[in-house]
């Protein structure tokens, strides 16, 4: 077969990169076989990323049984929920670059066969798939698996709902000392991506969806040994990918890019993904747009109805056949698309098993007709923004109110917990978008608040930044063009009137045209938040929202 890895270890001109190998502690009857990289985001400070260790071994052991050679490479990690709220949140959709980047580096300058690529959150899951599309080498992707629930006074807890939310609900006086010590405590159990539908598990889902891990990895616990056996066959799948040939850009086809906007359409998964799956297929050389997401989200129904804005989480999903379970319901509708297991989509689908008609309900008894995600279009938002309507209430589907202008996500949230929100308010935060920010932070913080105080049903809120997974409610995000870029959101004065009509897709700034031309030629830039450092030059390079935030060279 031919390997990459010859340019360092073959010919007597390689003799200093052979001394070197050998320097590891690398045997030379290894020599010869596929030098396959680990690429691993193990860290400390991510519950999602605890537990890789033990992964790894069963990746080595994998990759020695089938005649691979593994060398293991550490990726950096930010966890969501951790950077919520603060400086630290700046950093999180722009580290999706760095570890492209990185992966990009380190299996260019070693020339690594192929690639295990062993993940769990929120940006990282991306931020490997671009890489593995980028280089186009063998790869195979290793999602760590769903965290478990809490358990509190005979009740299942979850992240957003027992802590973020509970909150709000501190505030309002709904929870005493004691249980609000009890729920930051119990509500995160152990190892895992955070439990429901949010981004790192959406990611996991779409990741398998698109072909790129095998299946029933997305939804397998991380404390389960069925991940370690997962990862042990994915150890021993990269060997036979790279002996076969087989590369990420025959698997992350457009067939593949519909079919994992359609399995995360009927999830009700996060709106990153408006984010992530535009740059994973500009880097597989696939035209994608976000109106891929409204188009095939009409007619994809609604069949999982997961936490935040359900009450089923992964365990529940992972029980009830996983992800070859919802693509065994979509079988019908699903393209033929090549798969990481050998197996085409379709052939996994229609050997799938759905162990339970409630959690995964048939495409007649669907939550909704329509998937999670919509794309609304209006002068507040030209080139698009997103929401994830499935969270949404049947009676906010159509909502007028009152803007209350922020210019930081500080701002806003100062106001909520403050009492200055009331019904029939829009919240509206700028100078968060990918430029403005910079990097686009999460506006799970306000969002949650809104809703522990139970104004979700009565206050919306829209911005330029986007929101975790965990959000729900009548919340608009990836407003594009955003008010760093002089989008129409940056002239919303308090008391303007705004509509949001999901059902028309619409989003609409009630101030007449010649109004609106008129502030924007009195508006004047600010200065960047941010000038120096990482962020201030991801600020000077990355796009609009709406075509995924990528970097542009």
């Amino acid at each position: 077969m031919p390997l990459r890895s010859k340019t360092i270890k073959e010919g007597i001109e390689r003799m200093p990169h052979r001394a070197l190998l050998y320097a590891t502690g690398m045997h030379p009857i290894d020599m010869k076989k596929p030098f396959i990289g680990v690429a691993t985001s193990f860290t400390d400070l991510i519950p999602g990323h605890v537990g890789m260790r033990d992964l790894e071994r069963f990746i080595e052991k994998g990759v020695h049984s089938a005649g691979g050679y593994p060398f293991f490479f550490g990726i950096p990690g930010i966890c969501d929920g951790i950077a919520m709220g603060h400086k630290g949140m700046h950093y999180s959709l722009a580290s999706r670059e760095l570890i492209a980047d990185m992966i990009e580096t380190i299996a260019e300058a070693h020339c690594l066969d192929g690639l295990v690529l062993l993940t769990n959150c929120d940006k990282i899951t991306p931020g490997m798939l671009m890489a593995a599309a980028r280089l186009n080498i063998p790869s195979i992707v290793v999602t760590a698996g769903p965290m478990l629930g809490g358990h509190y006074k005979g009740r299942r807890l979850n992240l957003t709902t027992d802590t973020f939310e509970a909150v709000g609900r501190y505030k309002k006086g709904l929870i005493n000392d004691k249980d609000a010590k009890h729920l930051e405590i119990c509500a995160c159990p152990g190892a895992g991506s955070c439990q429901g539908m949010y981004t790192a598990n959406t990611m996991a889902c779409v990741t398998e969806a698109l072909g790129m891990s095998l299946p029933m990895c997305a939804t397998t616990p991380a404390v389960m040994a069925e991940k370690k056996r997962i990862a042990y066959e994915s150890g021993i799948a990269i060997v036979r990918l790279i002996k076969e040939g087989i590369k990420p850009r025959d698997i992350m086809t457009e067939n593949a890019f519909y079919n994992a906007i359609m399995v995360d359409l009927s999830l009700g998964g996060s709106t990153n993904t408006a984010l992530h799956i535009p740059a994973i297929a500009h880097e597989a050389k696939v035209k994608l747009t976000i109106d891929a997401f409204d188009k095939i989200g009409r007619k994809t129904p609604h069949l999982a109805n997961m936490i935040p804005s359900g009450p089923y989480y992964m365990e529940d999903l992972n029980n009830a056949g996983g992800i070859p379970a919802i693509l065994k319901r979509l079988y019908q509708r699903l393209k033929p698309s090549m798969t990481v297991s050998g197996y085409n989509i379709k052939d996994i689908a229609k050997q799938a098993e759905i162990y339970d008609d409630e959690v995964i309900r048939s495409i007649e008894r669907a939550h909704h007709k329509e998937g999670g995600i919509a794309v609304l279009r209006g002068n507040l938002a030209p080139d698009g923004a997103v929401i994830k309507q499935t969270a949404v209430s049947e009676k906010m589907y159509v909502f007028e109110g009152v803007a209350k202008v922020f210019d930081s996500e500080e701002m806003a949230m100062s106001a909520i917990l403050g009492g200055k929100i009331v019904a029939g308010d829009v919240v509206v935060i700028r100078y968060e978008g990918p430029k403005g920010g910079p990097g686009m932070r999460e506006m799970l913080s306000p969002t949650a608040a809104i809703t522990g105080m139970g104004l979700n049903d009565s206050v919306a809120l829209i911005t330029d930044g986007r929101f975790s997974g965990g959000t729900r409610g009548p919340c608009v995000g990836h407003i594009s063009p955003e008010a760093m870029e002089g989008g129409v959101i940056a002239v919303v004065q308090d008391g303007d009137r705004i509509k949001i009509d999901i059902k028309q897709r619409k989003i609409e700034l009630l101030v007449p045209e010649k109004e609106i031309k008129d502030r924007i030629s009195r508006w004047k830039k600010p200065k960047p938040k941010i000038q120096k450092g990482y962020l201030s030059r991801y600020a000077k390079m990355v796009s609009s929202a709406a075509s995924g935030a990528i970097t542009i060279d």
